[in-house]
């Protein structure tokens, strides 16, 4: 599948249960990542939703999904360089929530291994993000402690997706497991 806006993380050992369990929110994929899968949904708040929902009826998902993650806004790239130049045009979409805000970046990166270092590219985002704020005459905080938003970001091969969650819908939705 290669236009997934979702990817799940699976305990290790319980991926055909996160498998099952998952299925009727969209079509899944294998990866070529140990525990993770991909899937493409629709409607992305309604599913989070339902997802929230099932786990609540049946907490032993908890168990089987470690993390579901949609996301907005999703690219190929086939360089670091082009993740960077196409994970600052994601991140800027962003830009008018996150002013005055306090926020990090969050980046769960799957291949380009010892090309990319998921550190270094949540570090160059957040410095981009704050600078350009700043250059607009607006005020933005990177903190790791209660922020205002997070950015998060997943790779799985040459493909990224990126999205921004809230406080309020952190906890609404703790399988998104950023922090």
């Amino acid at each position: 599948m290669h236009d997934w806006n979702v990817v799940v993380s699976t305990h290790e050992g319980r991926y055909q249960e996160a498998w099952h369990f998952l299925q009727e929110f969209g079509p899944l994929a294998r990866t070529d990542f140990f525990n993770i899968l991909v899937m493409r949904v629709t409607d992305i708040p309604g599913t989070l939703e339902m997802v929230r929902e099932k786990m609540g009826r049946e907490p032993e998902g908890r168990s089987f999904v470690s993390r579901f993650m949609p996301l907005e806004r999703c690219f190929t790239f086939q360089s670091p360089a082009e993740f960077e130049e196409k994970a600052k045009e994601a991140g800027s979409a962003w830009l008018p929530d996150l002013a005055g805000r306090s926020f990090h970046v969050r980046i769960h990166r799957r291949g380009f291994k010892g090309k990319m270092s998921s550190m270094e590219e949540e570090k160059m985002l957040d410095e981009y993000l704050l600078q350009t704020l700043q250059n607009a005459g607006t005020s933005g905080r990177i903190t790791f402690d209660d922020p205002d938003f997070i950015i998060a970001a997943e790779t799985a091969g040459p493909r990224a997706g990126f999205s921004l969650w809230n406080r309020e819908e952190l906890a609404r939705y703790p399988f998104l497991h950023l922090d």
